[in-house]
């Protein structure tokens, strides 16, 4: 029987300028090793989303057709969501709104994995990374 190698997943972040490419730069600080796998598309507040779409769809194709992608986005409803699930639709992808630092860096780690698997990693990091550390005295 023929084994086939897993496939690491492609990461693209959609959201509102700056937080795109500051979030990659951040991951990429962590895991320099996976630049070409991961893509950031920042939202200008004046852009039509038309012209958001095209930047997205530029930044798919950039990451090569060869694997999965997992879209990142920060705000339901939001221009950079809705751009996003125009560009997943009919795609080998799926979309997750809510993007922090701990969802793209268990995205990272798990990309391996298959893609339903990391949507779950990454939902569970995101949730995971936001907790209250310091309470006020009583």
């Amino acid at each position: 029987m023929l084994r086939r190698e897993p496939m690491n997943t492609h990461l693209l972040i959609i959201a509102h300028a700056p937080l795109a490419h500051a979030l990659r730069e951040c991951a990429m600080h962590v895991f320099p090793e996976v630049g070409a796998a991961v893509a950031a598309v920042d939202v200008q507040a004046h852009d039509a989303p038309e012209l958001t779409l095209a930047q997205a769809r530029e930044a798919l194709r950039s990451l090569g057709e060869s694997a999965p992608t997992l879209v990142l986005t920060d705000v339901v409803g939001a221009t950079p969501a809705n751009v996003a699930q125009q560009l997943v639709d009919g795609q080998e992808a799926r979309l997750v709104a809510g993007v922090n630092l701990p969802m793209l860096l268990r995205s990272i780690s798990y990309r391996h994995e298959p893609l339903d698997d990391l949507v779950a990693r990454a939902l569970s990091g995101g949730a995971q990374g936001v907790v209250q550390l310091c309470r006020p005295p009583s």
